[in-house]
């Protein structure tokens, strides 16, 4: 039981630590988020994999929905822009309440999916 939850624990620190992973398997509800593919490729970043799932257990969904995102996939306009201004995951994620979106490997974490 002791060996479980130190494993448990340390993915969770990998994870917190090092961002997600293409180790990791999506859980249900992350969200893959290639809609500025173009321009994240142009940057040299790779794909973002929302973890709902992770912000889910610690957050009602009401936290972020409706006041931040709309609850219809593709009707959020999220960019590097709109975060640095406090906007969309800004709105937490700005030092104060959540660490700040200047890592960016912490979001841009998996690799493209092939285009359809």
């Amino acid at each position: 039981m002791v060996r479980k939850s130190l494993l448990v624990m340390s993915l969770a620190l990998v994870f917190i630590l090092g961002g997600a992973s293409n180790a990791f398997a999506r859980e249900y509800a992350d969200i893959y988020m290639d809609s500025t593919r173009d321009s994240m490729e142009k940057a040299d970043v790779k794909a973002v994999l929302f973890p709902h799932w992770f912000h889910r257990i610690r957050f009602k969904c009401k936290v972020c929905h409706e006041d931040i995102f709309k609850m219809k996939r593709g009707s959020n306009n999220i960019s590097m822009r709109r975060i640095m201004e406090g906007e969309a995951c800004g709105v937490c994620h700005n030092g104060q309440i959540a660490w700040e979106a200047l890592y960016c490997e912490r979001c841009h974490s998996t690799e493209f999916e092939p285009r359809q």
